[in-house]
C-alpha cells in the first residue's frame, strides 16, 4: 500500500514527537503482598512454602487440626529422621521450619525466628506457644529462642543437642569439633578464641528463664556421642533442671553416637509432648 506523501510525512512527524517510554519511566510495580505460599506435599500432608525476611520457610498442615492448633517447630535439619513430626501431624499438629542455617542460635537468628513465629501465628492461626525441636546444632536455636521468649514456648524436644559452642563446634572438650563451623560461630557472635573462653551466652548459661517459666524439656541422646558429647551438653541441662525440680525427661541410648537421631518408635516423644506441652 502506498501512502500519499503528505500523510506519510504526518505519520513520521507524529512518531518522532511521541514520548519514548523507558524502563525507568515505567510506572512503579505495585507493592507485593506478603509471602505467597506455594503448595506441595510432604509425607502425604500439605506443605506450604514461602519466605519470611528473605529466608525460606515451611509449614506442613495436618488433615484435621487439633484443638488449639498445636505445632512443633524444627529449628534445623527439616525432614531428617521425621518420625516424631509425622506422628504429631497424624494427631493434628502443624510442623514448621525456617531456614537460618549457619547462624548458630545467635541473637540475629533469634530475631529472625521471632519474625517467623509472629508471622505463622498470625497467618495460620497457630498456637502462640510452640514446641521447639532442636536436632544437633538446632539445640542452639531452640534453647536460645525459648530463653528469650519463654512466653512463646510450650516445650522443648532436644535431640543430641549442642548446648555449648565450646563443646561443638569449638571442640574444646572431648569432641573433635569442626574448625570451619567454629570460625563461623565466632564471627556471628563477635567472639575471638580468647573471649569465647568466658562467653556467657551459651544455652547452658540461659536455663534460668526456662526453669522459671516451667517449660518442660525432653532430651534424647546417645551416651557415647563423639560429636556432641552428652556429658558436655544435655547432661548439664538435666542436672540443673533436676536440681530445680523442673520438668525434664532424658532418654539415653546405650552405646549411641550422634547418629541416628530420634527414635525408631517415636511414641515416647509423642507421649511427652502431648502430656506436657499443651496441658488441658
Amino acid at each position: 500500500m502506498r501512502f500519499p506523501v503528505s500523510l506519510l510525512a504526518a505519520l513520521i512527524l507524529s512518531a518522532a514527537l511521541a514520548p519514548v517510554v523507558l524502563a525507568a519511566d515505567a510506572p512503579p510495580t505495585a507493592p507485593q503482598p506478603g509471602p505467597t505460599p506455594l503448595p506441595a506435599t510432604w509425607n502425604g500432608y500439605q506443605k506450604l512454602e514461602f519466605d519470611v525476611a528473605g529466608h525460606h520457610a515451611t509449614v506442613v498442615k495436618p488433615r484435621t487440626p487439633a484443638a488449639g492448633n498445636p505445632w512443633i517447630w524444627r529449628t534445623e535439619f527439616f525432614g531428617h529422621e521425621p518420625q516424631g513430626d509425622i506422628a504429631l501431624l497424624g494427631l493434628g499438629w502443624h510442623v514448621a521450619y525456617i531456614s537460618i542455617s549457619n547462624m548458630y542460635g545467635s541473637p540475629a537468628s533469634v530475631d529472625l525466628m521471632d519474625q517467623f513465629h509472629d508471622y505463622v501465628v498470625k497467618t495460620y492461626g497457630l498456637n502462640p506457644r510452640a514446641v521447639l525441636e532442636g536436632f544437633s546444632r538446632g539445640g542452639l536455636y531452640a534453647v536460645n529462642f525459648a530463653a528469650t521468649h519463654p512466653d512463646k514456648t510450650a516445650a522443648l524436644y532436644l535431640d543430641a543437642p549442642v548446648l555449648d559452642l565450646r563443646s561443638w563446634p569449638g571442640g574444646k572438650g572431648t569432641g573433635k569439633g569442626d574448625a570451619h563451623c567454629w570460625q563461623q560461630a565466632l564471627e556471628i557472635y563477635g567472639l575471638t578464641e580468647d573471649t569465647a573462653k568466658d562467653f556467657k551466652g551459651n544455652p547452658l548459661d540461659r536455663l534460668a528463664p526456662l526453669i522459671a517459666a516451667k517449660i518442660p524439656v525432653l532430651t534424647i541422646c546417645g551416651d557415647s556421642d563423639k560429636v556432641v558429647p552428652y556429658t558436655e551438653n544435655s547432661a548439664i541441662l538435666v542436672e540443673r533442671f533436676k536440681a530445680a525440680n523442673a520438668n525434664v525427661s532424658v532418654i539415653l541410648k546405650p552405646g549411641g553416637d550422634h547418629h541416628p537421631h530420634s527414635l525408631k518408635d517415636p511414641q515416647p516423644i509423642v507421649d511427652f509432648l502431648t502430656q506436657y506441652a499443651y496441658p488441658k
